[in-house]
């Protein structure tokens, strides 16, 4: 869970069921192996499940655990947290990158 892409993820399976898909194409930046590495972790991990439904093609369907669900408030707060300080973190790296000629 120490990653951004693991904490997305939980997040938007706490809205509903997705498919692989429908994850990719909503979180913004990830590549497909990424997601698969990601979604893999967190079903070893207890997180989440994986359901294969015998279609052509086959449906794969990700969704939250209860283990996964008791992360949302943590997670949920972290999300909280970032929203309300973006601004200050964006200015803080303006002023470290402004100043990274620094002796140190």
């Amino acid at each position: 869970m120490g990653d951004k892409w693991s904490v997305l993820i939980v997040v938007y399976l706490s809205a509903r069921t997705m498919r692989f898909n429908e994850l990719k194409r909503t979180i913004d930046g990830i590549s497909q192996r990424m997601l698969t590495l990601t979604l893999r972790n967190l079903e070893k991990d207890g997180l989440i499940t994986r359901c294969v439904t015998p279609t052509i093609p086959p449906r794969v369907d990700y969704a939250l655990t209860d283990l996964g669900r008791s992360l949302l408030k943590p997670v949920l707060g972290l999300v909280e947290w970032a929203a309300l300080y973006k601004s200050q973190v964006a200015e803080a790296r303006a002023r470290y990158e402004s100043s990274e000629g620094r002796q140190i």
